[in-house]
């Protein structure tokens, strides 16, 4: 179970564990190299603990927030760690302050407290030994073989003591402040107790604007903030999870890099937060989308990096043991050289809502429309070969269903958006593809022999990717074909209430692990073919396997049902956000407002 906290402040993010340890921070950005990463290497990766004897300790969310409060409690003494990074808007302009760093503000709530700090950095994955240089106000940290990969500590509390893990007694409120940057301001507890507040009052108006629901309302209510952590500001860009390798099963090797932005995953997750009220994170993926295809003539990746870089390159860092013995540990993704056809759908499902919802100027409706028809003669071109899939294979490219429904959704979009701007003639000419991809789906996707949709055009084997065809609108939920797909996909990969996204082997063997959106994907499966309350009973006890903070991971073990691979995820986060809404029915305004 990973029992952490997220905090960040889009730009970059930390993990802090139930016990008060920053075990995962890299600087400056997302991408970053790591500051702390015990999670990946309890000996070598660095940690920023609070140590104590004798405290009861709990943590939970400061609420509607993404500040976290960590409570040490004892008999005759209680104090907090309010861990957060400053994310505030700044004068009347949308400009945002969110520099490169945490804050660690400790509040005495009862007697004299005792604590002893354990701040062990591990620079450049601890790649490089730190050293340090104490100056009146802050403690320069420096890489002994890079005197420029540089960080600073500030703090209320002594600075000998600090490097030295020495007991501190609390007599009133202080601080730690880690910050990349040398500050140009005084840093004392009322800038610190300032910077909380600021940061405090702007995530309880940015979930403010959150619709709201009947039913699981704290549950959507955290995920919807866990997805906001994962846009990246400068850019627009979305993560599809806050870490690198921590592993889909314990000593195995399907361990990968998910700092970056894949179209698939930013487009579903910008896709979710449209549905509960947040049109300034699609607005910003726009500008991103614009930015990665800079002429006509280029070409899509798959994913990119959060700066829209096209090279990720990937890199094993051999000095690092992994999560729980769990090697390798890697950085980059190769992943970015692979074809996947299903990408475009889903990007082209979220163009069609801003056509739909929020076009902006004629000049930026122009350009979006260059990026679609961009990709009309990409799937156009593609969607007939092979490709790798939704699930990243990385042996050879197969005729996936999945990828080939996609495709026909990118088409639909397309004709859709054709329409919205009265272009008869893309929309005629584009309607004739995608019935064409509709038909070869129907006639060759569809195995007569076992009544049911396949993974591939060649083999019998089921897919958890096929349980949204209905979502996107390919086949009705009554239609006999997806009901028949819908058991025998729940027969042949539902197992001790968790699903398999397949079972069939690939590369790296058969899957071992649950992979969670999967599961959140029977659950609408279901709820849409009739089986109301089967849906909700696989719903509710999928919602008991999350942390202590309402937090998933990507993968959950079936037995144990302990979190796995990289977390959190912003797959997970937005199933759960999708299917609670099954449920719920969305609250009027009206009943906010008091008098």
């Amino acid at each position: 179970m990973f029992n952490y906290g997220a905090i960040g402040n889009c730009r970059t993010s930390a993990l802090v564990s139930d016990k008060g340890s920053i075990d995962w921070l890299c600087l400056p950005d997302f991408d970053s190299a790591s500051v702390f990463a015990s999670i990946l290497d309890k000996e070598k990766g660095g940690h920023f603990s609070i140590n104590t004897n004798g405290y009861d300790i709990s943590q939970q969310y400061v609420a509607h927030t993404n500040i976290l409060r960590t409570s040490f409690i004892s008999d005759d003494a209680a104090f907090d760690v309010i861990d957060f990074m400053p994310r505030y808007r700044i004068g009347e302009y949308e400009t945002h302050y969110l520099p490169a760093e945490v804050y660690r503000y400790i509040k005495v709530r009862k007697g004299r407290p005792r604590f002893r700090p354990e701040f062990y950095p591990a620079m450049n994955y601890a790649r490089y030994k730190p050293s340090y240089f104490i100056n009146d106000d802050y403690i320069k940290v420096f890489a002994e073989d890079n005197l420029y990969d540089t960080f600073y500590l500030y703090s209320s509390f002594d600075f000998i003591k600090i490097l030295n893990s020495d007991e501190i007694e609390l007599t009133g409120d202080g601080f730690f402040l880690i910050s990349y940057n040398q500050k140009l301001i005084k840093i004392d507890i009322q800038r610190v107790d300032l910077e909380y507040q600021r940061t405090k009052v702007y995530w309880i108006n940015w979930f403010n604007r959150t619709v709201r629901f009947t039913q699981y309302n704290e549950r959507i209510e955290r995920s919807v903030l866990v997805l906001k952590l994962m846009s990246y500001q400068p850019s627009g860009a979305v993560l599809a999870a806050l870490t690198t390798s921590l592993p889909e099963a314990i000593g195995e090797v399907r361990n990968w890099d998910y700092r970056f932005c894949w179209l698939r995953d930013a487009s579903m997750s910008i896709d979710t937060l449209l549905g509960v009220g947040h049109q300034g994170a699609a607005k910003r993926f726009m500008g991103f989308i614009k930015t990665i295809i800079r002429k006509k003539s280029d070409n899509f990746q798959i994913m990119y990096g959060i700066r829209g870089e096209r090279t990720l390159t990937e890199e094993i860092l051999d000095h690092l043991s992994g999560h729980e013995n769990s090697r390798p540990v890697r950085v980059g993704n190769d992943a970015y050289h692979q074809k996947q056809n299903d990408s475009f759908g889903y990007l082209m499902d979220v163009i069609f809502q801003y056509y739909q919802f929020f076009p902006g100027t004629l000049d930026e409706i122009e350009d979006i429309f260059e990026v679609v028809k961009n990709i009309v003669r990409t799937v156009s071109r593609d969607w007939r070969e092979p490709d790798k899939g939704i699930w990243e294979i990385r042996g050879a490219e197969q005729h996936f269903v999945f990828s080939k429904v996609m495709s026909w959704v990118a088409l639909d979009r397309a004709v859709s958006i054709a329409g919205i701007l009265n272009k008869k003639d893309f929309e005629e000419k584009w309607k004739t593809i995608a019935n064409e991809i509709r038909e070869d789906v129907m006639t060759y996707g569809w195995n007569e022999e076992i009544q049911s949709f396949t993974q591939t055009y060649a083999n019998k084997e089921m897919d958890s990717s096929l349980l949204l065809m209905e979502e996107y609108g390919f086949i009705d939920a009554g239609n006999e074909r997806f009901v028949k797909t819908v058991d025998s996909v729940y027969k042949a990969l539902y197992n001790s209430g968790l699903m398999y996204r397949y079972n069939s082997e690939d590369d790296f063997g058969k899957p071992t692990s649950a992979f969670t959106i999967c599961t959140f994907w029977m659950v609408r499966a279901l709820y849409v073919v009739g089986r109301h309350e089967e849906a909700r009973m696989i719903f509710d006890k999928l919602l008991s396997y999350s942390n202590h903070l309402g937090l998933f991971s990507e993968d959950l073990d079936f037995e144990t049902k302990r979190q796995l691979g990289n977390f959190p995820q912003a797959y997970s986060h937005l199933a759960l956000i999708n299917t609670a809404m099954l449920f719920a029915e969305k609250v009027e305004l009206s009943r906010f407002i008091r008098p």
